[in-house]
């Protein structure tokens, strides 16, 4: 089950994304972010009106997705860059897939034109990749050994997918671009 994230669901979103940290090679950062670090994060999301949801899998928390802003400057105010973390007992169980989606679903409501895939690590970021394509994103670059964690250079690729490929003028406002997302 998929569904908006709301406040009582942060612990779990802290402790997953803190073993993401501390474990994994999905995010650059290298402390866990605190409750109230995770707290204020989904709070810009939701002040931009922007998704963040949570995915279910018989009433357990089994992962969380959000988008945020793809770059601060207004001409960027068109796209978001999507984030999704699953528990690692959730994988393979079509739960990214399903985050993903209703991801795109919610930009593409909100009359966005992209939706950004920044994906780390390329010796463990197949999985990714692949799902991403299979959702319609196309790989448009890397970054080659950008990153430094756990002792080694990590490459981030980028996906794009194009929720307007005809290129016609946008027809909403696009996104408020105030405040900061780390």
């Amino acid at each position: 089950m998929i569904r908006a994230a709301t406040p009582a669901d942060l612990p779990a979103i802290t402790a997953l994304y803190g073993r993401e940290v501390l474990g994994g090679t999905a995010t650059f950062e290298l402390d866990p972010p605190s409750l109230a670090e995770m707290t204020a994060r989904y709070d810009a999301v939701q002040a931009r009106g922007l998704p963040w949801f949570v995915a279910e899998i018989d009433g357990a928390f089994a992962g969380y997705a959000y988008a945020s802003p793809f770059r601060p400057r207004p001409a960027y105010r068109y796209g978001v860059e999507g984030s999704i973390y699953v528990e690692e007992l959730a994988r393979g169980h079509g739960v990214g897939k399903a985050l993903l989606t209703a991801l795109v679903e919610a930009a593409r409501g909100l009359g966005l034109r992209h939706v950004i895939g920044a994906i780390s690590d390329s010796a463990t970021s197949e999985a990714s990749i692949a799902l991403h394509e299979r959702l319609g994103f196309r790989r448009v670059g890397a970054y080659r050994q950008v990153g430094w964690k756990f002792e080694r250079w990590l490459d981030v690729h980028l996906m794009q997918l194009d929720l307007a490929p005809e290129g016609t003028p946008p027809t909403t406002p696009g996104l408020e671009l105030g405040g900061g997302l780390a």
